[in-house]
């Protein structure tokens, strides 16, 4: 049976990233784009987002750290590394369409560029050459992003359940770059689902060391990992590359496209 591009999933994609589009044109306004510092400033929500950050972690410790623990036992390390680059090269129509979005039609042909060389020579994207060969930086663009660029605040600090740190601008953000990705229009749910939880694990088990050392090294780990996904963002929103933030720039080195 040939697959059918008009699947459910690829149905409910397209409709949570048009309300989520319409909602974030809603509330655009004139806020600064390096507005994350305010979340930093005021967490209102602080008692809320521990709670769920306690959540998280424990499903991290009990459940994710163990798969990951074990498939970095068994997975060698170029595997790992060309699989997080096959799964980056899918984030190729976020990163166009946002660079466009966001009137920055160099990093947009460079993100094209990237994804034809890595497909190509790359081997399906497997391999990197557009970094290694061509000397095409990776390119860090998405709808949060896209909505600080036009001007929508990001809104308190906030902890979602199985999501993590984000801010009410940032989670609309990832609804819409939802409905671009690659996953629901062309493969069935199952596979779709099935190919996210493989790059979460992925990622995790490359993330082993940062994050045992980022708990180790913080006086109040919640802290840390706010103060260091927020300054992580605006650095992203300014196009800046540093200082180095910790777990989060870890996060985009082994992960690129984060």
């Amino acid at each position: 049976m040939s697959p059918r591009f008009d699947r459910p999933a690829a149905r409910t994609a397209r409709l949570l990233a048009c309300a989520l589009l319409l909602a974030g044109l809603a509330f655009a306004g004139g806020a600064r784009a390096d507005d994350t510092q305010q979340a930093v400033d005021s967490d209102p929500w602080e008692g809320f987002n521990r709670k769920i950050f306690w959540f998280n972690d424990q499903v991290d410790t009990y459940v994710l750290k163990p798969v990951a623990t074990g498939w970095d036992w068994v997975v060698p390390n170029p595997i790992q590394i060309w699989l997080g680059n096959f799964f980056d090269n899918l984030n190729f129509p976020i990163v166009t369409v946002n660079s466009l979005l966001q009137g920055k039609p160099t990093k947009a042909g460079v993100g094209i560029a990237r994804f034809l060389v890595n497909t190509t020579v790359g081997f399906g994207g497997f391999f990197d050459p557009a970094t290694s060969e061509f000397g095409l930086k990776k390119v860090r663009e998405d709808f949060g992003q896209t909505l600080a660029v036009w001007g929508l605040d990001s809104g308190p600090y906030l902890v979602l359940p199985f999501f993590g740190p984000t801010t009410p601008r940032d989670a609309v953000g990832t609804g819409v770059d939802a409905g671009m990705a690659v996953y629901p229009w062309l493969i069935p749910a199952l596979y779709t689902y099935g190919s996210r939880g493989l790059d979460l694990v992925n990622t995790r088990s490359r993330l082993l060391d940062q994050i045992e050392a980022s708990k180790k090294s913080s006086f109040d780990y919640y802290v840390f990992v706010r103060n260091a996904y927020l300054q992580y963002r605006r650095n992203l929103i300014n196009d800046q590359e540093g200082p180095r933030t910790g777990m989060y720039e870890d996060l985009y080195d082994v992960v690129p496209g984060n």
